[in-house]
C-alpha cells in the first residue's frame, strides 16, 4: 500500500460518523452544546436517556420533585446565566406537566430546550400507556418541536433545535424522542456537521436609513423616552452597555418593563423605574406626555400600555425588535426597526456621533420629570407594630445589595413591590414570570439560579399562596444543598385578587383568604432545611441577617400587614396619567363608586 492510499483509508475512517444509540447521541449532543446541567425527572419513556446520563460526568442533572419544576428551574437557569436551560421529562404527564412552564418561557422570551420521552414509534396513535401527542399539544407553546421518529435524524434535530430556541427572539423548544428511537443506534454528528433541514437565519442587522431617520428624531425630541424590555437583556451584556453609553448620549430618561429591569442601573439620575399598571409616577407620566418613545426590546403588551386609544397620545414611536411580527402588532408605530436591540443601539451610537449630534436641550423636560419623581407614587404609611410588605423589601434590598445577589419571585403584589423596592444594578440577577403571570415560579427559578450560582445569594420573594404550588421543590434545593432563601410576604390572602375584589368587585372576598396555612417553620424543618419567623419591624433586619448567614435552604416566614394594597395602580381602562397612588395624595374612595367598583 503507497502512502497517499494509506492516507486517504485513515481519511475515511476519520469521516465515518461514531455509531451510538439514540440515548448516546442525546447526551453526547447536550455536551457539546456546552450543556452542564439539566432539571429534570426520570420515566419508563426516558429511561434509556437515564442510564446514557449514568456515565457522563460532564452533566450534571438536578432531581426535581415536579415536571413544571424542571421548566421554571431551567428558566431560572437560563435567565441568570444568558445560557439556553435544558429540561429532560417522560411521556404523556411528564410532558403534560411540563407545559406551563413552556408557556411561561414562550411568553418571556427565554430558551429552553426541553425533551420529552414517548412511547414507542409502532405504538403512537394507539393509546399506549403515557401517551400523550407532545407535538399537538405543545405546537401553540414553543418556537418549534420535533417528533423524532429516525434515529438518524436525532443528532442534527438536537443541535437545531438548540440554534432556534437561542437564535432570534429566544424561546422554547421541544424534543420528543419515542423509546425505541433511545435504543436504536446511529450516526453521531457534532453542531458543525449537523446540515439543518432548512434555515432559520433571522435578521439581527437593523436597516441603516431607519436607524438614521430615529437617530435624527431622537436629536429633535424634546421630550424623549426610552422604553425597555426585555429583549436587551437576552441580547447580553454588551446590549446593556450599549443602552447606558446611548442613554448618557442623548440625555433621554430611560423607563423599563417588568422583564427589562436590571438592564439599566437603577441608581442612575436618568432612570425613572418600571412602567406599567404598577410603574412608578414619573415613569406613566413620562410615558404619556413624551414627545418621542424609542421602545427597545419590548412589546407593548397589556400591562403596560393600559387604554391603547390613550397610550403616549401624540409621540412619535420607534420600535425596535428582533421579532418582525411585534411590530405594530398591539401598537401602530411610526419606526420600525427589525433587528437585534444590541446591534441596533449600536448602530444608533455610531450614526449619532457621525452626525456630532448634542441633542436638543432637555432642560424642560427633566424639570417636569422631577415634579413627578417628588410626589413618591411608591409613599406607603409605616406602622412601628406591623411589617409593612414595602418596608419588608426595602430592609431586604438594604441589606443585601452590596452582595452577589440573584431575586426570583412567585406572582402577585409582592412581585409588584419587589420590582418597585429593590433596585437593580445589572443584567440577569431578575427572575420572574411576566407575560404568563405563573405562580409557583420563583422557588423552582431560584433553584436554577442556585445552580448556576452556587456562591452567590439567591433570593425568592414570594407569597405565601404562590409558593405552595411548587413548595415540593424545597425539598430539591435542601438534597442538592442550595442554600436558597424563600422569602414569604405571608398576608394570609392572596393578596392580588384580594385588593382587585375590593376595588372592582364590591369587596366581596369570594376564596381569595387563606384558612389553613402551614407553619412554614415546622414546614421548613420538616423537609430538611431550616425555618425563620419575623413578625415586627423591629427584629426584621437581624432576622435577615440570620437568613442571609444561614448557609442551608431557608423558608423565612415575614408576617406582613394583611390588607396593603399595591400602589400606584393604573386601574383598567385608564391612561398612564390617571393613576391611584394610595397613600400619597390620591382619595381611594374618590375612584370607587357607591356600589364599592372602580369608576372607569
Amino acid at each position: 500500500m503507497t502512502t497517499q492510499t494509506a492516507t486517504d483509508t485513515k481519511t475515511q475512517i476519520q469521516a465515518q460518523p461514531e455509531i451510538l444509540t439514540g440515548a448516546q447521541i442525546l447526551v453526547r449532543a447536550l455536551v457539546d452544546q456546552g450543556v452542564d446541567t439539566l432539571f429534570g425527572y426520570p420515566g419508563g419513556a426516558v429511561l434509556p436517556i437515564y442510564d446514557a446520563l449514568y456515565d457522563e460526568p460532564r452533566l450534571r442533572h438536578v432531581l426535581v420533585r415536579h415536571e413544571q419544576g424542571a421548566t421554571h428551574a431551567a428558566e431560572g437557569y437560563a435567565r441568570s446565566t444568558g445560557k439556553p436551560g435544558v429540561v429532560l421529562v417522560t411521556s404523556g404527564p411528564g410532558a403534560t406537566n411540563a407545559v406551563t412552564g413552556i408557556v411561561d418561557a414562550l411568553m418571556d422570551s427565554i430558551p429552553l430546550v426541553v425533551i420529552t420521552g414517548q412511547v414507542a414509534t409502532h405504538l403512537i396513535g394507539s393509546d399506549a400507556f403515557q401517551e400523550a401527542d407532545t407535538v399537538g399539544i405543545t405546537r401553540s407553546c414553543t418556537k418549534h418541536n420535533y417528533l423524532v421518529k429516525r434515529v438518524e435524524d436525532l443528532a442534527r434535530v438536537v443541535h437545531e433545535a438548540f440554534h432556534i430556541a437561542t437564535s432570534g427572539r429566544p424561546g422554547p423548544v421541544v424534543i420528543d424522542i419515542p423509546k425505541d428511537v433511545q435504543f436504536l443506534p446511529g450516526p453521531y454528528v457534532g453542531p458543525e456537521a449537523a446540515r439543518p433541514t432548512f434555515s432559520y437565519n433571522p435578521r439581527t442587522r437593523g436597516d441603516q436609513a431607519k436607524i438614521a431617520e430615529a437617530v435624527e428624531l431622537i436629536a429633535a425630541a424634546r421630550r424623549p423616552i426610552f422604553y425597555t424590555g426585555g429583549g436587551i437583556i437576552n441580547a447580553g451584556p454588551k446590549a446593556s452597555e450599549a443602552l447606558r453609553e446611548l442613554a448618557h448620549l442623548t440625555g433621554a430618561p430611560v423607563t423599563s418593563t417588568l422583564m427589562g429591569l436590571g438592564a439599566f442601573p437603577a441608581a442612575d439620575p436618568q432612570w425613572l423605574g418600571m412602567l406599567g399598571m404598577h410603574g412608578s409616577f414619573e415613569a406613566n407620566n413620562a410615558m404619556h406626555d413624551c414627545d418621542v418613545m424609542v421602545c427597545l426590546g419590548a412589546r407593548f403588551d397589556d400591562r403596560i400600555t393600559g387604554r391603547l386609544d390613550a397610550f403616549s397620545p401624540g409621540s412619535k414611536k420607534i420600535h425596535v425588535d428582533i421579532d418582525p411580527s411585534s411590530i405594530n402588532k398591539n401598537v401602530l408605530v411610526d419606526l420600525g426597526i427589525v433587528g437585534d436591540v444590541g446591534s441596533v443601539m449600536r448602530d444608533m451610537l455610531a450614526a449619532w456621533k457621525a452626525k456630532g449630534h448634542e441633542g436638543a436641550d432637555l432642560t424642560a423636560w427633566r424639570a417636569q420629570i422631577e415634579t413627578w419623581r417628588a410626589r413618591n407614587g411608591f409613599a406607603y404609611r409605616k406602622d412601628p407594630k406591623i411589617i409593612k410588605p414595602q418596608y419588608a423589601i426595602e430592609r431586604l434590598y438594604a441589606l443585601t445589595k452590596d452582595r452577589d445577589t440573584y431575586i426570583s419571585t412567585e406572582v402577585g403584589q409582592h412581585q409588584m413591590w419587589a420590582a418597585q423596592f429593590y433596585r437593580f444594578e445589572e443584567p440577569n440577577r431578575w427572575m420572574t414570570s411576566g407575560g404568563l403571570g405563573t405562580m409557583g415560579y420563583g422557588l423552582p427559578a431560584a433553584v436554577g439560579a442556585q445552580m448556576a450560582h452556587p456562591d452567590s445569594l439567591v433570593i425568592d420573594i414570594a407569597g405565601e399562596a404562590s409558593v405552595q404550588m411548587t413548595m415540593q421543590e424545597f425539598s430539591t434545593a435542601v438534597q442538592f444543598d442550595l442554600p436558597i432563601k424563600i422569602f414569604i410576604l405571608n398576608n394570609e390572602w392572596m393578596g392580588m385578587v384580594r385588593q382587585w375584589q375590593q376595588l372592582l368587585h364590591g369587596e366581596r372576598y369570594s376564596h381569595s383568604y387563606s384558612e389553613s396555612l402551614p407553619d412554614f417553620v415546622k414546614l421548613a424543618e420538616a423537609m430538611g432545611g431550616v425555618g425563620i419567623r419575623a413578625s415586627t419591624p423591629d427584629e426584621l433586619d437581624a432576622k435577615i441577617m440570620q437568613m442571609i448567614d444561614t448557609r442551608r435552604p431557608v423558608l423565612f416566614d415575614c408576617r406582613v400587614a394583611k390588607a396593603e394594597n399595591c400602589f400606584p395602580m393604573i386601574p383598567s381602562g385608564r391612561a398612564h396619567n390617571d393613576m391611584l397612588l394610595g397613600d400619597s395624595g390620591v382619595d381611594l374612595d374618590s375612584a370607587i363608586d357607591d356600589e364599592g367598583k372602580m369608576l372607569v
